[in-house]
């Protein structure tokens, strides 16, 4: 009897462990941005992780894994990180993009626990205030004469700046030459190192100085911030690209976890400090429910490939 009491006992301490859901979060939850520290994605990151942390009762750390196009994060999570649901991720895009471009160590439909969508971005085209085209039209009449001579900075191949890129330039009969930078390539306009930089919102300063013009931008609609600014839809092509983002977690969590989790970034995307911080950083909320955003990851990594495909980006 002794013995069987101590076999109960120590499935009592297994069940209420730091792995179960019961008493979830017991300490702080770390959550993976894939991009780094100070750009646009990290600053919301860090704004959403600090609002949802007045809800789950726990601190949300965020640490900055970035590389590999927005891969390195999801990667970790996916090889590394334990399924209690203290280790979780931001999910760009190219999670679903990268598998059908080069070998990955991570299954998107298999090695994660999708748990909420949370924003996505403002991406445009700029480049420095003195270039020869004050419009976009303008620049794709001139890269038309000039293959392989106009050059654009993107943060890296497969991200959906590079992608876009490129999908405008098979419309247009463009051959550009593509610069991927990490950090995004502003720096490399300004000096005159490439002529163009497709980004998200890095702008805004540099516009106000005067050392930049923005020709063009991506979204559904023209932004509140430069609402003289027309979008690719405006301009004749059918396309919006915003790559949308969320978190997500490695497979295998209890879904009362991923359930509490869910219910403290929702609740943090209202919160009136993140909303202010991304409303600099020119995001808008994105939100989908756990099982919605687990259907929004197979419809989309089965998109990715005809998109990959079509546009000839396969090595």
């Amino acid at each position: 009897m002794r013995t069987y009491g101590f076999v109960i006992a120590l499935g009592m301490l297994f069940l209420s462990g730091p792995g179960s859901a019961q008493g979830f979060p017991e300490r702080p939850v770390t959550l993976i941005c894939a991009y780094g520290a100070g750009a646009s994605t990290d600053l919301a990151m860090r704004a959403l992780a600090e609002a949802a942390s007045k809800h789950l009762g726990q601190r949300i750390i965020v640490e900055n894994r970035a590389g590999a196009s927005g891969t390195i994060g999801p990667t970790y999570i996916a090889r590394n990180a334990r399924a209690d649901g203290y280790t979780i991720g931001q999910m760009p895009l190219t999670v679903f993009r990268m598998p059908y471009l080069e070998k990955v160590n991570y299954d998107p439909m298999k090695d994660f626990t999708w748990i909420i969508g949370v924003t996505g971005y403002t991406f445009g085209v700029a480049v420095r205030a003195d270039a020869p085209w004050k419009s976009f039209k303008e620049l794709i009449a001139d890269a038309r004469t000039k293959p392989g001579r106009i050059s654009y900075a993107s943060p890296g191949i497969g991200t959906s700046l590079h992608v876009t890129m490129e999908d405008i330039g098979r419309r247009e009969g463009i051959e550009w030459l593509h610069v991927p930078l990490r950090e995004g390539g502003v720096n490399q306009l300004l000096g005159g190192h490439v002529n163009l930089h497709a980004s998200s919102t890095q702008w805004g300063e540099l516009m106000a100085a005067g050392r930049v013009r923005l020709l063009v931008t991506w979204g559904e609609k023209r932004t509140k911030r430069w609402p003289d600014v027309p979008t690719l839809k405006e301009l004749g092509y059918d396309i919006v690209s915003v790559s949308p983002y969320g978190i997500a977690g490695p497979r295998g969590m209890d879904p009362k976890v991923v359930a509490v989790l869910h219910d403290a970034f929702r609740k943090a995307m209202d919160d009136p400090a993140y909303q202010k911080t991304i409303e600099r950083v020119e995001q808008e909320n994105w939100y989908l429910g756990s099982e919605e955003y687990t259907r929004y990851a197979k419809e989309t990594f089965a998109a990715e490939k005809t998109v990959v495909e079509r546009l000839g980006l396969r090595k």
